[in-house]
């Protein structure tokens, strides 16, 4: 899927890298969630801040952020963010931040 911004380059956290070398699953779902967000879904975000990130696609000019949750597994959420210079994208824990 072709990003509809620009994502820099794209790193993750210790905290995610490890989880996704022992849980494939995990792995699947960090994946799924990337997919998403270069697609502008948001995931578990409110309507003011999914707002926000539309502005930021369409101007260019502020960071986007987005988080998942996965289904199933309560407190299992990730958070992708596209820096606003569009230099680097993050995948990590809320709690990394």
């Amino acid at each position: 899927m072709k990003a509809t911004f620009k994502t820099g380059i794209t790193v993750m956290t210790r905290g995610i890298a490890d989880r996704i070398e022992e849980d494939q699953q995990f792995a699947d779902f960090v994946t799924k969630c990337f997919g998403r967000y270069i697609g502008c879904d948001w995931g578990d975000l409110d309507k003011d801040d999914a707002r926000a990130n539309d502005k930021a696609v369409a101007d260019g000019d502020d960071r986007i952020l987005a988080a998942y949750e996965r289904e199933g597994f309560p407190g299992d959420r990730i958070w992708i963010i596209t820096e606003w210079d569009r230099s680097a994208t993050t995948v990590l824990f809320p709690s990394e931040y």
